[in-house]
């Protein structure tokens, strides 16, 4: 039991550290690229419309594969490991790389002109193409045929993030609205206090003049009295 434990562990170290472990250094600039879109590209054969790049997808992946070991190896400066050659393949796979993410564009656009939905939604979401930049002319498509198209992925994360800032928006608009509608109540009351204040000096001062007339009257009748 203690062995199967003991395996068992092994096994989930190994992995993590295989999980965490970083491309080849040697011209990272040019590997990273392809390394990380390799998995991505493995997709490709899955996705409605290209099964056809299936064995070459295969044939790409394990070549993929080969120069990263090699890559390692160069890294770790083993005997037998040409860093020219490595570069050359790095360059090869390079351009095997652009022309599958240029395949996947052009099957993208191609998607939307034939109104395929299955390859549309596949191809948006197999990672393969910057859905960031073409956001707008994803959810426009998306809403022209709503009925048709699965929003699952891409697509419901993009509604997600578009209700998120619509729910802030609205809570800002309502917090401006109510800071304005307070300021608006603060300035109608110092207008009410200073009609108040206005009425209340006209009315003291035709007091004092109705007063000050009733003393002229009272002194001039008593003028008169003598």
């Amino acid at each position: 039991m203690y062995k199967i434990i003991f395996l068992t562990l092994l096994t989930t170290f190994v992995f993590a550290q295989d999980t965490l472990k970083a491309f080849p250094k040697p011209y990272a600039a040019l590997g990273d690229v392809i390394y990380k879109n390799v998995t991505n590209i493995e997709k490709l054969k899955d996705i409605n419309g290209f099964e056809l790049f299936k064995d070459d997808v295969k044939k790409y992946v394990k070549k993929v594969e080969i120069a990263k070991q090699e890559g390692y190896a160069l890294e770790q400066k083993k005997v037998g490991v040409s860093k020219k050659d490595y570069l050359n393949k790095l360059r090869e796979l390079s351009k095997t790389n652009d022309f599958y993410l240029r395949t996947i564009k052009n099957g993208y656009l191609s998607s939307m002109k034939k109104n395929n939905y299955e390859q549309f939604s596949q191809i948006i979401n197999s990672n393969l193409i910057d859905v960031n930049s073409s956001k707008k002319v994803i959810i426009d498509y998306y809403y022209e045929h709503e009925e048709d198209i699965n929003a699952s992925g891409v697509i419901e994360d993009f509604l997600n993030e578009d209700a998120k800032l619509k729910a802030l928006k609205d809570a800002q608009r309502k917090k401006y609205k109510s800071r304005k509608t307070l300021q608006e109540e603060k300035i109608r009351r110092i207008r009410e206090n200073d009609k108040k204040a206005e009425i209340d000096l006209e009315e003291k001062l035709q007091t004092d003049l109705e007063k000050k007339k009733l003393e002229i009257r009272e002194n001039q009748k008593k003028e008169l009295s003598f």
